[in-house]
């Protein structure tokens, strides 16, 4: 039987200390981490990056999500009076509408032991904030999706620790945003939240991923930010993709269009 890497790597210390043994070059590949960073690993790293997170949460027995995608900049209601525009102040509303939402939806997933419709959020604050705060309000587990940016804060405190993961591919970060996805939850944001919505929406659209549950909470905004007739007009899409999302403003409107969809073909 061969012996397990762990040991190997333990018994690293115990090695004679030579001119052959300090060079890079007899590093344990798997345990270099000059050579797991080189440019052609990368592929290499992109399949660990899905991995890891896949066979933790599989662990777990996790089935299905609730993904909720907004802003990071969307304040506490009770900090409103610290926004940096008043437009932001007023969006303050959506923080307790996402919490509300993520308490409604893991009340249910609790019934099913965390298996099925486990909030996911991107771990940030703002709206990811809301969502895994609303979790645990409900006593259930949530899961965090961070990446690494310039300027990224600590995830936030109410993610479930075993399921805080932390991406440097955004590309693989999607991915598991969308893999067990049931039904996608879009709050106001900006370029990171147009970005998944609308590579999200191109997913369903294209038939790459199943049709589900789509809301986006706060029509006044959305509709204000994009001109969704103007591009049924203008033939760049279909006039039926405009079914493809719904406009809601409560946490209550949300789970009604969830449980009352069906899919194409289902009576």
């Amino acid at each position: 039987m061969f012996p397990d890497a762990s040991e190997d790597i333990q018994h690293w210390d115990d090695i004679p200390d030579t001119a052959q043994t300090r060079h890079p070059a007899y590093r344990l590949a798997f345990a270099d981490k000059d050579f797991m960073l080189r440019d052609e690993l990368r592929p290499v790293r992109l399949q660990l990056e899905l991995l890891k997170p896949e066979l933790l949460m599989n662990e777990r027995g996790i089935r299905s999500t609730i993904v909720m995608f907004g802003g990071a900049r969307i304040p506490r209601p009770e900090h409103a009076d610290q926004a940096s525009t008043p437009t932001l102040a007023g969006l303050a509303r959506f923080y307790d509408e996402a919490r509300e939402f993520a308490r409604l939806m893991t009340l249910r997933s609790v019934q099913s032991y965390g298996r099925e419709d486990v909030i996911a959020t991107g771990g940030g604050p703002g709206v990811m904030e809301a969502g895994n705060r609303g979790a645990k309000d409900a006593g259930g587990m949530s899961i965090g999706l961070n990446i690494v940016l310039p300027h990224e804060q600590a995830p936030n405190s109410y993610v479930t620790p075993d399921l805080c993961f932390n991406f440097h591919y955004f590309a693989i970060r999607k991915m598991h945003f969308l893999m067990r996805a049931k039904a996608i939850a879009v709050f106001p944001g900006g370029f990171g939240t147009l970005d998944e919505l609308f590579e999200t929406l191109t997913l369903i659209q294209t038939e790459r991923m199943r049709k589900m549950p789509f809301v986006l909470f706060g029509r006044e905004f959305w509709q204000k930010i994009i001109n969704w007739d103007a591009l049924a007009e203008a033939g760049t899409i279909s006039a039926e993709d405009l079914g493809l999302f719904h406009f809601v403003e409560t946490a209550a409107e949300a789970i009604e269009i969830i449980d009352n969809f069906k899919p194409d073909g289902c009576d």
